[in-house]
């Protein structure tokens, strides 16, 4: 009887040892996310709010482009990206046998700021267009004061930068893109371009729809002069009547950890999506858009 007690005693010491072991390995799990600024407090509060994510998560910004190439250089799990994966980046992968899984996780609208002191409340595509390729190049000649526009851009690594370039400066006689003025000052963050439009009366930049506040003002867009000026806001986007939208997206590697996956599925529940929408971003499903409509 002693001797079964003992080895009784030494099985429960095993089993608690095996048992901290297998807890400790997984708090030291660690999930490092990367790339779009745009991103960044969104996928903050996803990570904050999934209570069955039990991992050492790291965010950090840096553009859509920085993402993707640590996604494809394997120091990072996870690509934040305002934009879609392009051509290069995929070849750039498949020459390091890396296959990309792409996640669509909601919609963002981008809003063109102004200072709230600006006078100006609407612009045109081609208004717009011409502003940030100095063709347009004081308030007054879209109805404003007689000042110089400061023009603000994202940087060129930015999925905000190449998304607003390709939706803003297509020149569609041409079936071509054109490119931001040098006179443009090229910012690292859209809290940067937010920053410099509160404080500068001159300035004019684009954001996310989650920036507008009442320290700023967001501009009516209008398609052409003919059309109907509308503001950026949640039900605009989801009707799509707001004519400046785009897709976000999450990148993984298709070997990923089993951590990545529940992730992954968490955002895109409707947990997750309401998460979403409480973040100031469009999510994709339905019973949720309705609740917003």
């Amino acid at each position: 009887m002693r001797y079964l007690k003992f080895f009784l005693l030494l099985i429960f010491v095993f089993f608690c040892l095996y048992m901290q072991t297998r807890h400790d390995n997984h708090k030291c799990i660690s999930v490092q996310i990367k790339g779009s600024d745009t991103m960044l407090n969104l996928i903050q509060a996803l990570v904050e709010k999934n209570s069955k994510l039990k991992a050492n998560v790291s965010i950090t910004g840096g553009g859509s482009g920085a993402g993707l190439a640590s996604l494809i250089n394997a120091t990072c799990d996870i690509a934040m990206s305002s934009r879609s994966i392009e051509k290069r980046e995929k070849i750039l992968a498949e020459k390091k046998n890396i296959k990309i899984a792409e996640f669509k996780i909601g919609l963002d609208g981008l809003a063109v700021l102004v200072n709230k002191n600006n006078p100006v409340d609407k612009l045109t595509l081609n208004q717009l267009k011409d502003i940030f390729m100095a063709r347009i190049t004081n308030w007054k000649e879209v109805g404003g004061e007689d000042r110089k526009i400061v023009i603000l851009s994202r940087e060129s690594n930015s999925g905000t930068h190449i998304f607003f370039k390709e939706r803003v400066l297509r020149d569609n006689n041409k079936n071509a893109i054109e490119e931001f003025s040098v006179k443009s000052l090229m910012m690292p963050s859209s809290q940067t371009i937010y920053d410099e439009v509160f404080r500068n009366p001159n300035a004019l930049g684009y954001v996310g729809i989650g920036f507008i506040n009442s320290g700023v003002k967001a501009l009516s867009i209008a398609v052409d002069i003919d059309s109907e000026y509308i503001y950026p806001t949640l039900e605009n986007i989801l009707n799509g009547t707001y004519s400046i939208l785009r897709p976000l997206y999450l990148y993984t590697n298709t070997k990923q950890k089993d951590i990545i996956k529940t992730f992954i599925n968490f955002v895109l529940s409707d947990h997750g999506q309401k998460i979403i929408l409480e973040t100031d971003f469009v999510p994709l499903k339905c019973k949720v858009k309705n609740k917003v409509k």
